[in-house]
């Protein structure tokens, strides 16, 4: 039988990688396994070698102490792989296949699923609707940030690369369809982009770049993304995005005036989410922010795309209200505004195929622009340091030393 190595929480500020258990086609108990989904039989899942699999902004939530995630959690929902292992009930993924993996763990049965809404299903978390592998309140199927993981409902949830060798010479890019590029066009289309737009994007993270690129390839006139983080910003620019930084010019409808000619944009993506800041140099954390702000510069009629995470348990909020994910909006704003607002986890089977086929011809260079950083899974825990402390790179481990350095 094979080892496993993981990427584990250990304690706020502090992860390691340990031996775990080999996966099999059954969810057996553990740290943050719900009771009622212990013994769960996935004769309909597979087992996956992991090719590659992302550091991500939600990981970090966890990892800083802001959720309820019991220690020993392993970690990683963002999974790329090849299947070495299928379940008596799988039928079309077969041994060999080299596929991405969706972040949202969905059953393919329920009727959230069949409407397309596989980032609510039903039948996979006792606790709620949605479902991620690796992370805090969310059924507890183990994370795959690791050297092998199991994936239930393969036949319906896995998107097979069509050519082997062709997706490892784009693997980097690849790689980001797990999550956190269907995440980013999620915010891009639920704001309402269009050939044309004007854009403001709240965050210069992975997702808030990944969501610039993706309202560019929308059609987007004009990009502007905004962030206390100068070198984050930097990347921004990098892709030919307009910036702002908030640190050093506090008032965005001014910055915005500056850049338009009128300060409000046509839609808006908050890709930023609970731990947002205030702005200026003396800011402190203020959760209402960005979606304060994004109200205020979109105009009436707009849109707002929030793909970024917020959260019913937040043990270091700044106030008893947003420890349960309670915040001072200003819907009435958005209400007197006409505004949209689109929420919740990204449901990635819409969009993954699609932007797999824009990555493959070259239309789509996502690595570039989130600045894939490729590490072994022993530099994990480093990265884990780096990327808290701003650096503006997405991460992305290579646990078996497969990817062609």
């Amino acid at each position: 039988m094979a080892g496993n190595r993981a990427i584990v929480f250990v304690e706020p500020g502090k992860v390691e990688v340990r031996d775990i258990s080999y996966p099999d086609l059954i969810l057996r108990d553990g740290p943050g396994v719900n009771p009622l989904n212990v013994g769960r039989k996935c004769e309909h899942g597979v087992i996956i070698k992991v090719i590659t699999t992302n550091i991500c902004g939600s990981d970090q939530h966890m990892v800083r102490g802001r959720t309820t995630a019991p220690s020993g959690l392993v970690l990683g929902h963002e999974i790329t792989g090849e299947v070495i292992e299928v379940g008596r009930d799988v039928e079309f993924i077969k041994k060999g296949d080299l596929v991405s993996v969706p972040f949202n763990i969905a059953c393919g049965r329920c009727r959230n699923c069949r409407e397309r809404n596989t980032n609510v299903c039903s039948n996979v978390n006792p606790d709620r609707p949605g479902s991620a592998y690796g992370y805090v309140d969310m059924g507890g199927w183990v994370g795959g940030q690791s050297e092998y993981v199991m994936v239930p409902y393969a036949d319906f949830q896995l998107l097979k690369f069509p050519d082997k060798e062709r997706a490892m010479e784009k693997i980097l890019d690849l790689t980001m369809l797990s999550d956190i590029f269907p995440t980013g066009y999620h915010g891009a289309v639920s704001a309402g982009v269009k050939p044309g737009s004007t854009v403001y994007v709240a965050g210069a993270g992975p997702v808030g770049l990944a969501a610039a690129h993706s309202a560019q390839l929308l059609g987007a006139a004009v990009v502007i993304v905004g962030d206390l983080n100068s070198e984050r910003l930097a990347q921004a620019r990098s892709f030919g995005c307009e910036t702002v930084n908030l640190r050093e010019h506090p008032n965005l409808g001014e910055q915005i005036d500056q850049i338009l000619g009128v300060p409000e944009v046509d839609c808006a993506i908050d890709c930023v989410g609970f731990e947002a800041h205030g702005h200026g140099h003396a800011h402190g954390e203020a959760p209402a922010t960005v979606l304060n702000s994004i109200m205020q510069v979109t105009r009436a009629g707009g849109r707002l795309g929030i793909p970024g995470l917020y959260v019913t348990g937040d043990p270091g909020a700044v106030d008893d209200d947003a420890k349960v994910g309670t915040l001072k909006i200003r819907f009435g704003l958005g209400w007197a505004k006409s505004h949209t607002f689109v929420t919740g986890q990204t449901p990635v089977m819409q969009y993954n195929r699609e932007l797999m086929t824009a990555i493959l011809s070259g239309k789509a260079q996502i690595a570039k622009a989130v600045n894939a950083t490729l590490i072994s899974i022993d530099q994990a825990p480093g990265a884990y340091t780096e990327f808290d402390r701003g650096a503006s790179k997405k991460f992305v481990i290579d646990p078996h030393g497969s990817v062609r350095r």
